[in-house]
Parts: structure tokens; sequence; C-alpha cells
């Protein structure tokens, strides 16, 4: 690498010479490099997921202004190595997951109870428990309740259902950013 000292040419000299050198000043040096090429053409899916990293990165710095959310994203970080900004943006990033459906204490009376297992990065907001019948009528359908680590739900039939082996359980989960997962199990 050459280097020039007290060059009075190149000094301070900043912008663009024809297609080929742009100057630029870095720490009170002037930089010579040659120019960038033009960015190329991005697909759909990139520009989708740029998109989504915007969004994530709004919600995050609103999410660390909150006392109540900087604090769920404080204990992840500090489990993680990692700052409560960027747990705020891979929250977003990551939707929930909904691991399993538990219907072995469903046999369609009021009192049986359905057990959703989840996970999500941080912390999920409410889960919520559907029962449709064949012809997609929704029979009943409520918030689940959580243990205390957040990651098993209980929902407990609130009624009767008399086409029990018709139909389906569908569940909705959110997480803190807001992101919604759907599931559903037939019931045989």
């Amino acid at each position: 690498m050459a280097k020039q000292k007290g060059n009075v040419v190149t000094h301070g000299l900043s912008g663009k010479i024809g297609d080929l050198l742009v100057f630029r000043q870095v720490d009170g040096k002037t930089v010579i490099s040659k120019v960038p090429e033009p960015p190329k053409k991005v697909s759909e899916k990139q520009a989708e997921q740029r998109r989504r990293f915007r969004q994530a990165v709004i919600y995050a710095r609103s999410a660390v202004e909150s006392p109540e959310t900087k604090e769920v994203y404080d204990k992840i970080a500090g489990k993680k190595g990692k700052t409560p900004f960027i747990a705020a943006v891979a929250d977003f990033l990551h939707v929930p997951e909904i691991r399993r459906i538990d219907l072995s204490d469903y046999s369609g009376q009021a009192g049986d109870t359905i057990r959703i297992e989840v996970e999500d990065d941080a912390m999920i907001k409410y889960v919520r428990v559907g029962i449709i019948a064949a012809d997609g009528t929704v029979i009943e359908e409520g918030p689940a309740t959580p243990d205390i680590s957040g990651y098993l739900w209980t929902y407990a039939a609130k009624q009767d259902n008399n086409l029990f082996h018709y139909g389906k359980i569908v569940v909705s989960v959110s997480d803190l950013p807001g992101n919604v997962v759907e599931g559903s199990e037939e019931l045989v």
C-alpha cells in the first residue's frame, strides 16, 4: 500500500471521478478506492426479508424503551450473551412454535382438558383454543392457561361436544412481538 504525506492535490478531496475512482475522508485521511458496483437486483424473497428485518428493528427500538418488555429481553439477553435490542430483533424474526397439541385427556365432555406445548424465543402472550365441528361451526373457543414455565398451556372444555369424533381442535399462539401461528389437530 502506497502512502503519501502532505499531498496538496488530494488533501480533503471527496467524491467520484468518472467511473473509476472514489475519494473519501476517513479519520482525517483521504482514501481512494474503485467505484463500488451497483447493487444487484434483489429477489422477491430477499426484498421481503429486508422488509421484515426493518420491522424487527423498529419493534426492537420500541421494545427496549418500554420498561416491561425491556425487562423480558434483559433476562433473555443475559442468558444468551446478547443485548436486549438483539434479543428483541431475534424474537420478532422467529415466530412461536406449537410443539404438540395433546388430546389424550379430551373425550368431548365439559371439564376435559387439552394441553398445548409451545415454544418461543422470549414469551408467549396468549394461546387460544377453538373446538370446531366438521361443518366448520365453532362449538366453543377461549384462552388457555399457562403453567409456571409458560411452555405448557391448558384449556378446559366448557361444554359437552356431542360430535366429538368429528371436527378438529384449532390452536392460535401469539408471542410478545405479535407473531401469530396456528395449528390444528383432527378429532378421531
